[in-house]
């Protein structure tokens, strides 16, 4: 016998109304961020903590490399907020490319650094992820926390599916990521969740220098522009 259903939670039709209209408000965040950011290739994502004090050494070494990239051409994006945030917009900001800000309302309000030379802003996590990916030549992971980790999951899980073309991942402090990585290779691997080859999509560097040498490096046989067919898998990113 059919049990009689109790529909007395559904949503009213106003807030149904209401998620509606928020397609639109999603969409008005993709079309200012594609129009913002179009120009700025080539692009190198930062990230790292919003805790990292301003004398640290996370921060002052993220500062210098945001500094180089920019001096080499590179627009500097990160997530517009403080800490390491804040020091990859200052030393971008200190350069000749533009210093980027993705920033995030969230609940404790995230306060915009003063380094921003193009300054957008999101409601919305998975909108502002896709900026991130969609202009970035290189992924640049500096000691952080969750948000930090998400980032960096988020960009191995778009390259290793093939939904964004490959892009250097690099993780700077190999003191901070070391026990992450030998937990992927002696767990993960291990276990056959990953492929030893996917780890072969990050690496390690100290010295600002070397990221930017390594950034190069990926891209010596090949100029900075998405190929075709790299253009067209970002397409649907």
């Amino acid at each position: 016998m059919a049990k009689n259903k109790d529909y007395s939670e559904r949503p009213q039709q106003s807030q149904l109304s209401r998620e509606s209209w928020k397609v639109f408000q999603i969409m008005a965040e993709f079309v200012e961020g594609f129009e913002q950011l179009s120009g700025i290739w080539p692009a190198v994502s930062i990230f790292g903590s919003a805790r990292a004090g301003t004398e640290s050494a996370d921060y002052l070494k993220a500062e210098q490399i945001a500094y180089l990239l920019s001096e080499s051409g590179f627009a500097v994006v990160s997530g517009g907020g403080p800490g390491i945030m804040e020091a990859a917009n200052k030393g971008g900001h200190r350069g000749r490319a533009p210093s980027v800000g993705l920033n995030i309302e969230l609940p404790k309000e995230q306060q915009p650094n003063s380094y921003q030379d193009i300054s957008l802003h999101f409601k919305h996590f998975f909108s502002r992820k896709v900026m991130f990916v969609k202009y970035a030549s290189a992924y640049v992971v500096m000691p952080g926390g969750f948000g930090t980790l998400d980032e960096f999951a988020e960009i191995l899980t778009l390259i290793q599916t093939g939904k964004t073309r490959r892009i250097p991942i690099i993780l700077v402090n190999a003191g901070f990521w070391r026990g992450l990585l030998d937990w992927m290779r002696n767990t993960m691997c291990a276990s056959g969740t990953i492929s030893a080859s996917d780890l072969e999509l990050v690496q390690l560097c100290e010295e600002p220098q070397e990221v930017v040498d390594a950034i190069f490096a990926h891209y010596e046989s090949r100029g900075f522009e998405p190929s075709f067919s790299e253009q067209e898998i970002l397409l649907e990113l």
